[in-house]
């Protein structure tokens, strides 16, 4: 059985492997996660000081709990670049999104759909990643097999690492996020159309985009 420190950050790298928590992102509170982890406060507390004390946290008195830049799953590269980054994503993601175009289930496109109106909805830098982290991943998932989510599993990781947040933060902006939310609308929508080869260009289409912006090219 796990003890709670280790169940705490099992909570937390699963939360960053499906979008949920991004660098900057807020915690549960204690109470919440006694009641999540099923552990005493006392324990929850200790495990909180324990990850605190290694830097994956940070607490602020009366505002909250949240995540740092140090924190990433296990296995994560540490030595990837965000153009290594974009290269991987490029080869994976656009033939992924082909295969979810033919194996999407319904309920698997209802959860596509609701990411997508998260991000339309939301208007911070924060919001939008989580949202954006989600749909990536709901649009892996809907592939159905599980060889490539691990290997879209394995190159997502990469994303929780410091140098590729600090990048994306710097490179967002509210008319960004705008643009890449109408390139996902564009992704979704082949995926309703069951158009594997519509789907696979629009992601190569806005993939691209997120490349040339990350890497500050025109």
């Amino acid at each position: 059985m796990l003890n709670t420190q280790q169940s705490l950050r099992a909570l937390i790298q699963d939360g960053i492997a499906e979008g949920n928590y991004v660098p900057g992102a807020k915690l549960p509170t204690e109470r919440e996660l006694v009641e999540r982890l099923s552990a005493p406060r006392s324990s929850v507390r200790r495990a909180l000081e324990e990850l605190e004390a290694e830097g994956l946290i940070i607490r602020h008195v009366g505002r909250g709990t949240f995540l740092t830049e140090s924190a990433q799953p296990e296995g994560a590269p540490a030595d990837s670049s965000p153009a290594s980054i974009m290269q991987a994503r490029l080869v994976i993601e656009p033939p992924i999104a082909a295969v979810a175009a033919r194996a999407a289930t319904a309920s698997d496109l209802d959860r596509v759909a609701e990411c997508l109106a998260g991000g339309g909805a939301a208007d911070d830098f924060i919001g939008f990643e989580s949202w954006d982290a989600k749909l990536h991943r709901c649009i892996a998932e809907a592939a159905h097999n599980g060889l490539l989510l691990r290997m879209f599993d394995v190159m997502n990781s990469a994303r929780a690492l410091p140098i590729w947040g600090n990048r994306k933060r710097q490179t967002s902006s509210p008319e960004r996020r705008r643009c890449y939310h109408l390139e996902h609308t564009e992704i979704v929508d082949a995926l309703l159309q069951r158009d594997p080869e519509a789907a696979e260009l629009a992601m190569r289409n806005h993939l691209r985009t997120v490349n040339d912006n990350i890497l500050g090219r025109p």
